[in-house]
């Protein structure tokens, strides 16, 4: 796959870079995820299951926020990707987005990793 890059000129709020690694999609949105930006997130995903790739690795070490619906973008992209057989994992999330994630419980259903280079080396989780 290709590197590339996907955003609103309008927002500018939200860049989601996409690359694979082995046999993994690196999805790394860049800025605030929220209702607004969402689309931009979730296109990407959709994309990569689309072409096969159902272990999905998000790199949250640029994401600076995340609201609930960023959350669902996350949670509904686990769920394709499982059913898929594979699953999506998040890497190097800051203090404030990991927040938002153990208090409404999401940690508990996501693999989550310290880092990108963390989760690339767990491929058979």
């Amino acid at each position: 796959m290709d590197r590339g890059t996907v955003g609103s000129a309008q927002s500018g709020r939200l860049l989601v870079e996409v690359r694979q690694e082995g046999s993994s999609a690196v999805v790394t949105p860049a800025g605030e995820l929220d209702h607004h930006t969402a689309d931009l997130l979730r296109e990407p995903l959709e994309d990569c299951l689309s072409k096969g790739l159902s272990r999905l690795v998000v790199d949250c070490s640029r994401l600076e926020f995340c609201d609930s619906t960023g959350l669902n973008v996350l949670l509904g992209a686990r769920l394709k990707a499982e059913a898929a057989g594979g699953g999506v994992h998040l890497a190097g999330m800051q203090p404030v987005v990991a927040r938002v994630f153990e208090i409404t419980g999401a940690d508990a259903v996501f693999t989550v990793h310290d880092s990108l280079d963390a989760a690339l080396a767990d491929e058979d989780g």
